[in-house]
């Protein structure tokens, strides 16, 4: 391999995006939660309540900005 590998970082960004969701997500349905639902609400409200703190859950998906985890999710929807 003598050719460099360039990283895009707004891909590795919506990644590590995508993956916190889907984590967040599991973490949620563990704890007997409706995952969408209470994802959802938190991206519309902004009110972090919406996550649970179990496995750190909520300190997961609020490192990142709404804005930029609904970008994601569209993107990923249109696959684009």
């Amino acid at each position: 391999m003598d050719q460099t590998k360039i990283y895009d970082s707004n891909e590795f960004q919506s990644e590590l995006i995508a993956a916190t969701i889907k984590e967040v997500a599991d973490i949620l349905d563990e704890r007997g939660y409706n995952s969408i639902n209470q994802i959802v609400g938190y991206l519309m409200s902004g009110d972090p309540g919406y996550i649970s703190s179990h496995k750190e859950a909520r300190n997961k998906i609020t490192k990142f900005e709404r804005a930029e985890i609904l970008e994601v999710l569209v993107k990923k929807y249109l696959n684009r």
